[in-house]
């Protein structure tokens, strides 16, 4: 069996593993919330993230202590169709921030309690070394496939073996996590310049949407800029005509590196029923190509927040989820899964730390 045979059967198998949210979990958990001292329902979506955890978890009193956030970083020959306001020199500048703890991300997630994994699985050029700070840097995993994907304006990003294969190092990486200590909740983001560009041609090619729709600035590029990329979407999507039916193929012709990992980290952290929260709009796409995949996956993720890129709203309607935060953010690397996971663990805390009518001796509802 090659590589490539050996990626796809690892990926069938763990897809098998992902089925519906457990009901009598989630029963059990809303039964505790409404015995705590406020009206049932009172706490609104804090209460439903409880519930949520539950059905994903199996357990009502789903644990939260071993917080991580993956940020999966590639780069993208599209930005030599001047896609983007920086250059590719910035991803691997950025990867070595995360590792030395000085980006956003690494403020935020210290806050909620969770530890920073990077991994390189499609940078284009050198990473440069730099100190790692033990209280909030992030840890390397160095599993590079090539340097950066082809430009799809010109044919696939990336082949079909090289797709499954970074599927693939998501997969394992999961695997990777739980030995080193566990996971109870999965934070996923991403560092790629240009890889807006990639998802909205993902997004486009699953759901049938115009380009214009799903395509955004980005990083914040000028009206010039937007309508080459645009473009170079289109151009992308003639060239190449991805097969919606055909997820891993639409990965291959328009994806990345990083965006392919994403999946994998998705799909592999459901199949172990541990919660997936995204980000933004980049592990949108990536959970699009997931649930593309395996329909039972959506309900098991948690969306962090609501990002001001047009597509984003395009892909949580698809994904029939909910954000639960809208702050205007758009900067990716896991900043926005940072926060709700705060979130999260304070949903936690009500449920395990507030009294119930018996223990504090307070008369219930009436009933009437």
């Amino acid at each position: 069996m090659n590589a490539a045979a050996e990626d796809a059967g690892a990926l069938a198998a763990v897809i098998d593993q992902i089925g519906p949210l457990d009901g009598a979990a989630m029963a059990a958990a809303a039964g505790r919330l409404d015995r705590l001292t406020k009206p049932p329902g009172s706490l609104g979506r804090l209460e439903e993230l409880v519930i949520t955890l539950a059905g994903i978890t199996g357990r009502p009193d789903a644990p939260l202590a071993h917080r991580q956030i993956v940020v999966a970083a590639g780069d993208h020959g599209v930005v030599r169709q001047n896609v983007s306001a920086y250059p590719s020199e910035v991803t691997p500048q950025m990867v070595s921030n995360f590792v030395a703890g000085g980006a956003a991300i690494n403020v935020l997630a210290a806050a909620a309690g969770a530890s920073v994994t990077v991994v390189d699985v499609g940078v284009a050029l050198p990473i440069p070394r730099v100190r790692r700070d033990r209280r909030r840097g992030g840890r390397l995993v160095r599993a590079r496939i090539r340097n950066g994907t082809a430009d799809m304006t010109q044919g696939p990003a990336m082949s079909r073996g090289d797709a499954l294969h970074a599927v693939n190092v998501g997969l394992r990486l999961v695997t990777d996590l739980r030995l080193r200590g566990g996971i109870d909740v999965l934070g996923v983001g991403e560092m790629g310049i240009g890889n807006t560009t990639a998802a909205s041609a993902i997004v486009a090619a699953l759901t049938g949407e115009p380009v214009h729709r799903v395509t955004g600035r980005g990083t914040g590029v000028d009206d010039e800029a937007l309508a080459r990329k645009v473009a170079a979407i289109e151009e992308a999507l003639a060239v190449n005509r991805p097969d919606r039916a055909d997820p891993i193929g639409v990965l291959a012709a328009v994806g990345g590196f990083e965006i392919a990992t994403l999946v994998g980290l998705i799909l592999g952290a459901a199949a172990a029923r541990i919660p997936v929260v995204l980000d933004g709009f980049i592990t949108g796409a990536a959970a699009l190509v997931g649930a593309a995949l395996q329909p039972a996956l959506a309900p098991r993720l948690i969306a962090a927040h609501r990002s001001p890129e047009p597509g984003h709203a395009i892909v949580l309607e698809r994904l029939g989820l909910r954000p639960y935060l809208d702050l205007s953010m758009r900067l990716g690397e896991g900043s926005g899964a940072a926060l709700l996971i705060g979130l999260l663990a304070t949903a936690c805390q009500v449920r395990d730390e507030m009294a119930t009518f018996e223990s504090a001796a307070i008369s219930g509802p009436s009933g009437g």
